[in-house]
């Protein structure tokens, strides 16, 4: 139901921004997310931008596949598929919705790091929440919390 919510939400956003454009108050709030951080944060939403990124979520799958219950381990495929159809369905949002990003020409919408953290997240809490049954909230939290401000970072970083 998380998957199948988000990517309603998801579409109804791309929708709305590939025929209105920017939306009402978009460019107010993007101008307060990047005035609130103080320059010396900057280096802390770095860092958390690095989790959307490969060179994290490469090696923080193997170690999951190393490290999870059995049963999430016989789904290595699931792992394997979300994160190479993420990449791909990433691709083809920006080149349909074709929305630049605040600084230079390329494609900014959706994002990748978002997208890519997205889905090792919500796969990792959805995988590991079997086992952790009574706390799979705080699991699930995490995960969404995580994928924000990943999102976050990369307004702050203006990318």
């Amino acid at each position: 139901m998380t998957c199948l919510g988000s990517a309603g939400v998801f579409l109804a956003l791309a929708l709305l921004v590939r025929f209105w454009g920017l939306l009402p108050a978009e460019r107010a709030i993007y101008e307060v997310v990047v005035g609130w951080i103080p320059p010396t944060s900057v280096a802390i939403f770095k860092a958390i931008n690095y989790l959307g990124r490969w060179q994290f979520l490469l090696p923080g799958t193997l170690l999951l596949l190393w490290v999870a219950p059995a049963e999430a381990r016989r789904r290595w495929w699931l792992w394997a598929g979300v994160m190479v159809i993420a990449p791909i369905v990433e691709g083809i949002g920006k080149e349909i919705i074709g929305r630049p990003r605040p600084v230079g020409r390329a494609f900014g919408f959706p994002s990748g790091h978002v997208t890519a953290a997205a889905a090792f997240f919500v796969l990792s809490a959805y995988l590991l929440s079997q086992r952790l049954k009574d706390r799979a909230f705080v699991l699930w939290t995490a995960a969404w919390i995580t994928v924000a401000l990943v999102g976050i970072a990369r307004i702050v970083l203006r990318a």
